[in-house]
């Protein structure tokens, strides 16, 4: 998800640079590149004028050239989130971990958020005005945290439904781009407050100024592994909603716990937050651990109950809830970490041998507290997961920067550059299925007559097609979708292309 620069007005003292493993003093010589909004362009000090009759110059700034490779990144992301959405069903082992383990899929929302945190740290570079900086982080998050609950807090009610509209007592409050809104709010907060002015002229003088900002996701750390591991979560009841001829009626269901720090499915501290602040009738109806091998007869895909299933396998649960997103939002934390070492390391070799050391202690991390009783799982987001995918995005992070940004080998990537602009338009009209709703819209005398009915059928009937065709040809059912999902990807692609050519981003 692109999150877009906060433009501030005025004037500050610029720091001079020098590499973070050096430890002479700053010259004016040797100064890195400076990043504003996902940009990168070399500093250079101003020349003294010479008086002159003549009007004065233009001094506006020409547009600094983007960081190509965090373009690349996020657009890979997106392309990500497309395929394992799309093509998680006929390959279930890509389509998120039914509870304990790491997927493809579970990298997605990690590398959403680490790539914001990079681009906070490039866009609050220099903050002259901290006030007004502030009221745009307030009125961007606000703008995503409302997105976030018409798209997915039930408001639309699928491509096959024409009616939209949502039970206030039922909406979902909590999201993908909610996570990302509380994210980068904490983040971008944070760089803009609890950042020293050091200026950075070694490794030690980085530490000084950053140090309160990293205090501040250790802290986090510890009061989610606090309340994970310390509350206790008692019995616990919820209804379903069964139909009976013509009558629909509700059903108690008790689910015993009585435990404290259990990280299973429906003895957890994490659902335990959720039902009590935000109440179960705002939380997520078919949580992912309906695919474990207790709760479906196809685990690790959807399917019927089997014969003894449990019965909190019918219970609600958000993965998307506030103790997980407290805990997703070291990821931002991670990657701004990231975007300062674009800043103060003026040379390539030493951004990416940051880069890899920093990785490989995340993952190392990860391991060790695996190792110590702490599972990876997306849906608990647990400190685990978070090292394991912060690593691993600050890996990728490296190679495409090697790949696009040292070598220059962009030109077949270019595609998901464009995606990677335009992030937020795919996200919606692709990933959330807004354009199809959207085409169902308009329709002719009858409302089962519209673009994605009767109207369009025969548009519906060669996309179907055309995945049947690929099928055949791969003779496979499962390669056959998966290639059909590949050509999918490609369109959303060409369209960002066409948005990019004609100069449209759209950003919040």
């Amino acid at each position: 998800m692109e999150t877009s620069g906060v433009s501030t007005t005025g004037e500050e003292r610029d720091e001079e640079r020098t590499p973070l493993l050096s430890s002479s003093s700053p010259t004016t010589t040797n100064t890195p590149s400076v990043a504003i909004d996902d940009e990168i362009r070399p500093w250079q000090p101003s020349e003294p004028q010479l008086a002159t009759a003549s009007p004065p110059p233009d001094t506006r700034q020409a547009k600094s050239p983007r960081l190509v490779s965090l373009d690349v990144f996020r657009g890979l992301t997106v392309a990500l989130m497309i395929l394992v959405d799309d093509a998680g069903g006929a390959f279930p082992s890509i389509n998120h971990a039914p509870w304990f383990g790491v997927t493809l899929a579970d990298y997605v929302m990690p590398s959403f958020l680490f790539i914001i945190g990079v681009s906070i740290a490039l866009v609050f570079k220099k903050i002259p005005n901290k006030s007004s900086a502030t009221k745009k982080v307030i009125i961007r998050t606000i703008k995503l945290f409302v997105l976030g609950l018409i798209i997915q807090g039930g408001f639309f009610h699928g491509n096959n439904n024409l009616t939209y509209g949502v039970d206030m007592d039922r909406i979902r409050l909590f999201g993908v781009l909610q996570r990302i809104a509380i994210g980068y709010f904490l983040a971008a907060i944070s760089e803009i407050w609890l950042v020293r002015n050091v200026p950075v002229d070694s490794a030690t003088s980085f530490v000084r100024k950053y140090y309160i900002q990293w205090t501040v996701a250790a802290v986090i750390t510890m009061l989610y592994i606090g309340l994970l591991l310390g509350l206790y979560v008692p019995d616990w009841e919820f209804q379903v909603q069964s139909k009976s001829t013509n009558l629909q009626t509700n059903s108690t269901i008790l689910v015993q716990c009585g435990v404290r720090g259990s990280m299973d499915p429906p003895c957890n501290a994490v659902g335990l937050v959720d039902r009590i602040v935000l109440g179960q009738n705002h939380l997520y109806m078919h949580p992912v651990y309906r695919r474990t091998k207790e709760c479906s007869v196809n685990s690790p895909d959807y399917g019927p109950l089997p014969l003894g299933a449990p019965t909190w396998c019918l219970a609600p649960f958000d993965p998307e809830g506030l103790l997980s997103t407290l805990m997703s939002a070291v990821t931002c934390f991670v990657g701004v970490y990231f975007g300062h070492i674009i800043i103060y390391c003026k040379g390539h070799p030493e951004r990416m041998l940051l880069w890899a050391v920093s990785s490989l202690v995340l993952v190392i991390l990860a391991f060790a507290v695996q190792l110590f009783g702490m599972p990876f799982s997306k849906p608990l987001y647990t400190v685990s997961y978070m090292f394991l995918t912060a690593g691993v995005s600050g890996f990728a992070l490296a190679s495409i920067y090697f790949m696009v940004d040292i070598i220059k080998f962009s030109a077949p990537l270019v595609i998901f550059q464009w995606m990677g602009m335009n992030a937020l338009i795919v996200f919606i009209l692709a990933a959330s299925e807004v354009f199809p709703i959207f085409l169902q819209g308009f329709y002719w005398r009858s409302p089962s007559n519209n673009l994605c009915g009767n109207i369009a059928f025969a548009a519906f009937v060669q996309v179907s097609l055309t995945e049947a065709v690929l099928q055949k040809i791969c003779n496979s059912k499962r390669w056959g979708t998966l290639a059909f999902v590949l050509l999918e990807v490609l369109f959303w692609g060409l369209a960002a292309g066409v948005l990019h050519i004609k100069g449209i981003y759209y950003k919040l």
